[in-house]
């Protein structure tokens, strides 16, 4: 993965980052299609929209309650609910938010405020709900019609996929979508962390791209996969999980200030074209 990782981003965004995004993007929309037409589709299509339904009721509750451990048990599930998903998931994309930002402004210049929001967040957001839905759902009918027997919900969350493939299909044609769902988690691991590199090293270079160079790009890309590598022996997820919620905190006061200064500039810049 490292190794892949550092080719991709020695050939810059034009070659190997592309390449292997395109490649993502076609098994991702494959993965899709395949849940859509062989899962649960009617079931699905009805979760599709009651659960953007619900997700825009709760949301705004959900962002703005702390629940606290009153010693009932609903209080304590839903305090360890809140650390284990709403926390921590904020947390991680807060601490990605840093190199995933400079490579979307990156590759985004030249695009207009509109075209960036909808290719940006709403698509993208689109896409992991239909993703979610088609799949969850198929697996929730699957263990609602008593076809899994509990195969899927007692299953290791890591291998939930890949036990509601061996019930919808035979053992041949599920080893070789398995197959496809490896490379394609392959390639959304390569493509983060080639993107995570190229702008580590931009900003070592001062955003001058005629600073890369390959030597540069592989120290980054071995020092990431070290420093990855030594959290997760010290103290597996738990350890990867602790240092990314500590790195999110104090970013969290920057992005605050960065929403403040956008709605400044744009402010600012829609009077200067009033003129």
């Amino acid at each position: 993965i490292v190794s892949a990782s550092c080719l991709s981003a020695m050939s810059g965004l034009k070659r190997g980052i592309k390449w292997l995004s395109n490649i993502n993007m076609s098994l991702s929309v494959f993965l899709i299609a395949f849940f859509v037409l062989f899962g649960a589709t009617f079931f699905a299509l009805k979760m599709f929209f009651y659960t953007i339904w619900d997700y825009l009721i709760a949301l705004p509750a959900m962002s703005t309650t702390v629940w606290t451990d009153t010693g009932v048990e609903p209080s304590a599930a839903l305090q360890g609910w809140q650390g284990a998903w709403t926390i921590f998931y904020w947390a991680w994309w807060i601490a990605f938010a840093p190199f995933v930002g400079l490579f979307l402004a990156r590759v985004s210049r030249g695009r207009t405020m509109r075209e960036y929001v909808i290719g940006a967040m709403i698509i993208p957001s689109l896409i992991c709900l239909v993703w979610f839905t088609f799949i969850g759902a198929t697996a929730i009918d699957l263990e609602l019609s008593g076809v899994a027997q509990g195969a899927i919900v007692n299953a290791d969350i890591s291998a939930q996929l890949f036990k509601t493939i061996n019930l919808i299909l035979s053992p041949e044609l599920a080893v070789a979508l398995s197959v496809i769902i490896v490379i394609l988690l392959l390639t959304f691991l390569v493509t983060s962390a080639d993107s995570g590199i190229l702008i580590i090293n931009t900003l070592a270079s001062g955003g001058d791209q005629s600073q890369k160079q390959t030597k540069h790009v592989v120290i980054w890309g071995v020092l990431f996969s070290v420093l990855i590598g030594v959290l997760l022996a010290a103290g597996g997820m738990d350890a990867l999980r602790s240092v990314m919620i500590i790195g999110a905190l104090p970013f969290s006061l920057v992005m605050a200030l960065m929403a403040i200064s956008l709605v400044k500039t744009l402010v600012g810049e829609e009077q200067v074209s009033n003129k």
